[in-house]
């Protein structure tokens, strides 16, 4: 299918794979989608800028690069980094087309159903989008895909008004006449209020009073603030909506020296807010932020999980805002056509973006996605012509699951291993991701379609990267289509996929190699503590401390995605005991903080401690409680005599003994060790890099130990 990216600073019509439905989502042929001149036309300038000069806007991101290159090194940063600049975004955020697929769960939506869409997650520039159910809402009837495709910019306008609170016979100041000011007008004027508008642009000044607007002017025909209080007979407006885009804060300044005593001022646009207090204390004015399209806008749990809000506790969520937009459109209440500037197909949408950049003062351009009844828009799999050849004797990598991590982690460490690994496809759940990964990395092909990579003869080895709860069904699918799998950890969530994966290799005990992702047994220094430990003639007592940092409670780790920090992380940890003990774990006891607050979730603090059946005792202390200005991981192992100290994988000490602790430059966690091992193992046909016993045993240590801090 085609799809617009937006990759430094240019706009391009790329073909990329289609989605594929999902539960709670349904899958949409756009007809129309509509551009927001202003927010996108600011990304893609942003875009376009110098690397040095997007830095400067962005301090604190700055200073986290360079933490992280403190730590890790400056070259796998940089790639990090480059890798993350050049990557194509889409670009997007309002669409209408009809529905082609329902996924489970999506109820009060049809086949055939002609839906207006919203959201910079999914509601791209593109043929098809995967759209979850409470950012769709039907089209009235009679209702063109035109019209119906400006329903976000209508929702943000709507939940504009709804912050504002106009009442019948009230006067209120509009500044900044571009689509939404356009459109909050009209409202105003729908709900028997008079309406003033201001802007630099005289042509959309024309156009507010023939649509509606009572007064309109330029702020250098009339002393604004002057203007407006004649125009209210000297007490000010009831209220201002400010719907322009300023980096000043003078603009702020005005709107609320517009206002009568006990006023209101809506933002809805972006301006700077260097705000005085003797503009609101003396008035006591209400300053009141309208968040985007309303109530359930970045909320997870309603746009991606679709749980709705009752109409009885909210009586406008961003799904009704969206869908009385549309309804006021239908009546005629709204004109929505004077604002359409023009219609263009997709494929010359490079072109519309470019004139856009020079200012032409249009102000809706639509995208119109004809139907080609030849082309197949719902390709799942697209060729890379630009692919890198592939050394001989090479593994042919598939990954599934084009993250942040897998992008700046494993794909540059494969990158670096010619002669062991070449990256032949990538899968996601997003096309364009999909797309401008297997551009950057030199892939054969990109797809959303797990199947297309599972009956791919050429993959030797999965490389699964995804969100925790989908690793063990893709575990097993790989392996049961005959690919080596590595998977990031955790290897599963639930006993239940555990035992289907131990299910499998009684019945394959020959089958493809299966690694888990425990990096940190490859790293150097457990690497040479487990060289130590492993001539000592008593067990061992190891402390672990992790302090983790917090991460916020809406964070996908925490749900049913991740699975909590437990079995999401330190499951690491449990890892490293076994390998180090090299034996069966005897006994599990954890216990848990009771956050008394809910900034901290249930798996968040707690000490884990084990037996192992050679003797040796082993203690985690997991911890979000500190400062993340302090090392996050230390380990202490008593043994023989000797104290082993390894502090944050950069320094490994051995005190009472003469044997060689280790020091490194950068943090070094074993993942590319890890793959080497991994590389060794399948083409040499030697030993697994971590027995398939000891995987399950740190999977399983998880699972006890989640059981025990939720009870």
């Amino acid at each position: 299918m085609k799809q617009l990216l937006l990759t430094q600073g240019k706009v391009i019509v790329e073909s990329v794979p289609s989605p594929l439905v999902e539960a709670g989502t349904i899958l949409v042929r756009v007809d129309h989608s509509c551009v927001s001149i202003g927010t996108e036309l600011a990304g893609v300038r942003s875009s376009g800028e110098p690397t040095w000069k997007r830095a400067l806007a962005h301090p604190d991101e700055v200073r986290q690069v360079l933490k992280m290159v403190k730590e890790q090194g400056l070259k796998r940063i940089h790639r990090m980094v480059k890798t993350k600049l050049t990557s194509g975004t889409a670009l997007g955020y309002s669409a209408a087309g009809t529905i082609l697929e329902v996924g489970d769960g999506v109820t009060d939506l049809r086949v055939g159903d002609s839906v207006a869409c919203a959201g910079a997650q999914c509601a791209h520039h593109a043929e098809i989008i995967r759209i979850p159910k409470n950012l769709a809402v039907k089209i009235p009837e009679g209702m063109d895909f035109a019209k119906a495709s400006t329903v976000t910019l209508g929702a943000i306008a709507t939940q504009g008004i709804r912050r504002l609170a106009p009442t019948l016979g009230e006067s209120f100041v509009v500044i900044g006449l571009g689509i939404i000011g356009q459109i909050t007008a009209q409202l105003l004027k729908a709900n028997g209020c008079r309406v003033i508008g201001m802007d630099l642009d005289r042509n959309r000044i024309q156009l507010a009073l023939q649509l509606g607007a009572d007064v309109a002017f330029h702020p250098d025909d009339e002393e604004a603030i002057e203007q407006v209080m004649r125009l209210t007979e000297g007490f000010g407006a009831d209220g201002v909506v400010v719907a322009a885009a300023s980096s000043h804060s003078a603009l702020m300044s005005q709107a609320f020296r517009m206002c009568r005593k006990k006023g209101r001022v809506v933002l809805v646009g972006d301006v700077g807010l260097n705000l005085n207090r003797e503009d609101i204390f003396k008035k006591e004015l209400d300053f009141l932020i309208s968040t985007s399209y309303g109530p359930g806008r970045y909320d997870p749990s309603y746009e991606e999980g679709g749980n709705d809000y009752p109409l009885s506790y909210v009586r406008w969520t961003e799904n009704r805002n969206m869908s009385e937009y549309l309804r006021l459109v239908a009546e005629s209440r709204i004109d929505v056509m004077p604002l359409i500037s023009k219609v263009v197909d997709v494929d010359q949408a490079s072109e519309a973006y470019a004139e856009l950049k020079d200012g032409n003062g249009d102000l809706i351009v639509l995208l119109h996605y004809p139907v080609d009844e030849q082309r197949d828009v719902q390709t799942r799999k697209i060729a890379n012509l630009s692919a890198h050849a592939r050394q001989n004797g090479a593994l042919r990598v598939a990954l599934v699951g084009a993250g942040g991590f897998a992008k700046g982690m494993h794909l540059p460490n494969i990158e670096s291993l010619p002669g062991k690994f070449k990256l032949h496809a990538v899968m996601s759940r997003t096309g364009h991701n999909a797309q401008t990964t297997a551009k950057q990395f030199g892939a054969a092909y990109a797809t959303t379609d797990l199947s297309e990579i599972t009956n791919d003869r050429d993959v030797d080895v999965l490389l699964v990267a995804t969100r925790h709860n989908l690793h063990a069904s893709v575990v097993l699918n790989g392996l049961r289509a005959g690919k080596h799998v590595i998977v990031e950890k955790p290897l599963a969530l639930k006993q239940s996929e555990v035992d289907e994966i131990l299910d499998y290799y009684q019945l394959n005990p020959n089958g493809p190699v299966l690694l888990t992702g425990f990096n940190r047994r490859f790293s150097p220094h457990i690497k040479r503590i487990h060289e130590i430990v492993s001539e000592r003639s008593n067990p061992m007592i190891m402390n672990y401390r992790m302090n983790a940092g917090h991460v916020p409670l809406d964070n996908w780790v925490h749900g049913g995605e991740g699975g909590g920090r437990n079995l999401g992380e330190a499951c690491h940890i449990y890892d490293i005991f076994t390998f180090l003990s090299g034996a069966r774990v005897k006994a599990i006891s954890a216990f848990a903080i009771n956050p008394s607050t809910g900034y901290y979730g249930a798996s968040d603090n707690f000490v884990a401690s084990m037996q192992f059946e050679d003797g040796s005792v082993a203690t985690l202390t997991y911890t979000a409680l500190g400062s993340k200005s302090h090392p996050k991981e230390r380990m202490e192992i008593y043994v023989d005599g000797k104290v082993l100290l390894m502090d944050d994988y950069k320094t490994l000490e051995i005190v009472g003994s003469r044997q060689k602790g280790l020091k490194t430059r950068v943090m070094d966690k074993g993942q590319k060790q890890e793959l080497v091992e991994f590389a060794g193992c399948v083409l040499a046909g030697g030993e697994w890099p971590i027995p398939l016993w000891q995987q399950i045993q740190a999977t399983e240590i998880a699972l006890r130990v989640e059981e025990q801090i939720q009870q």
